[in-house]
């Protein structure tokens, strides 16, 4: 017996929603009529594995709103009426993203605006991503900002997969190293554990060590693996914490090289999305909030949000900034320009490009930092691994 979900109408007109119990479809709807209702709608009710199997399988990847906002912008140029442009991309999406625009073409059949439509799947349309729409839709100019939004989307993404790029070796390295450490401890050092003891000598103090640490691993693995995750997640749970988060955030600005770098993806995503708001007609004062609400670091949404607050009180945003060392001066100084000259959302998207490039170059010094780092952990490992292991085999043949 299958399970299904049903929405129809009594006798009296009212609808009415459950489950009923049925072999198929056929049986469901004949134990309904047989209930007096008449079946509007029924559908399989599926279990929670199902569920969760599904919404991984039907997830919406970035590059898809990217494709999304691009052909909606070339449809709305070309004159199409919204429902029936959205209608097209949704047979033409897959099926994770034609489920959400589906329902965007629903609301919007109701009477919702695209804006408010696209603002219910917070999951996939950023706030940014909203308020940009609902701006383009109130200055009847929706398929320029559509343009300009499919614009900065790509070139997000082309440094996101740049930034992945360089990291894709330190990594491929690192989880090598792992993996070669404990294949070690577990399979070779316990042999040469029952040699050594086979011999009765006695062992340096390098190889007690990796002896014990190799036998904890043997023996107590499952130990290992519970008190990994439950640091991990108790790390995970904290850093999600609103003082968890802020000590993690300023850790990570602690970092050599990583700090610095982190400070500058955060100022290009500050730059590029501020010009964005502005350029499509969103005042500064609220582009600043959403600004706020969209930066990944907790330290500096504090900061975005004390400069709005500044700006509300009649306070220019150059000089709210130029106070704070958080931000640095060549920020302060060309959005003074940007707001003398009227042209800030120019001047924003200039600088944008100008942490983009500073970032890239402090990527690459990361990327060479780590390689020689990397080596001397290497190096260092190995060396340890042959104290351990040959100091014993030589004092053993010395005796002979």
């Amino acid at each position: 017996m299958r399970k299904f979900v049903f929405k129809a109408k009594d006798e009296a007109g009212k609808t009415v929603k459950g489950k009923v119990e049925a072999a198929d479809e056929r049986g469901a709807v004949t134990v309904l009529r047989g209930r007096h209702l008449l079946v509007i709608n029924l559908k399989p009710l599926l279990e929670r594995s199902q569920l969760k199997f599904l919404k991984w399988l039907q997830r919406v990847k970035a590059d898809e709103v990217v494709n999304f906002t691009r052909q909606l912008s070339t449809m709305i140029t070309a004159g199409l009426p919204m429902t029936e442009a959205l209608s097209i991309l949704e047979m033409q999406s897959s099926v994770g993203m034609a489920g959400v625009v589906g329902e965007a073409l629903r609301d919007v059949e109701g009477g919702a605006s695209l804006a408010d439509a696209l603002g219910k799947q917070k999951k996939v349309f950023s706030e940014v991503y909203v308020a940009l729409v609902r701006a383009g839709e109130a200055a009847g100019v929706l398929d320029q900002v559509l343009k300009r939004l499919a614009d900065t989307m790509e070139k997000q993404r082309d440094f996101r997969n740049k930034t992945k790029g360089a990291l894709i070796y330190p990594a491929i390295v690192l989880t090598g190293m792992v993996v070669v450490g404990i294949v070690m401890m577990v399979f070779v050092v316990p042999r040469l554990t029952v040699m050594y003891a086979d011999f009765g000598a006695a062992l340096p103090l390098p190889t007690r060590i990796l002896m014990a640490v190799s036998g904890l691993m043997v023996k107590f693995w499952w130990l290992v693996a519970l008190a990994a995750g439950w640091i991990i997640g108790g790390f995970k749970a904290w850093s999600k914490t609103a003082v968890g988060a802020v000590q993690v955030d300023r850790i990570m600005f602690r970092i050599p090289i990583v700090g610095p770098l982190r400070r500058e993806l955060l100022f290009t995503e500050f730059s590029r999305t501020l010009s964005l708001l502005l350029a499509s007609g969103i005042s500064i004062l609220e582009g600043l909030r959403i600004v706020a609400a969209a930066v990944g670091s907790p330290i500096y949404r504090a900061k975005v949000m004390q400069a709005a607050v500044q700006v509300e009180k009649g306070f220019p945003l150059a000089a709210t900034l130029a106070v704070d060392e958080a931000f640095p001066q060549l920020l302060s100084q060309m959005i003074s320009v940007g707001e003398e000259t009227g042209k800030l959302d120019e001047v924003l998207g200039k600088l944008a490009g100008y942490f983009e490039g500073e970032a890239e170059t402090k990527i690459r010094g990361l990327t060479a930092a780590l390689e020689p780092i990397i080596m001397i952990l290497l190096g260092v490992g190995v060396g340890f691994l042959i104290v351990a292991i040959i100091m014993p085999i030589y004092n053993l043949t010395s005796k002979f």
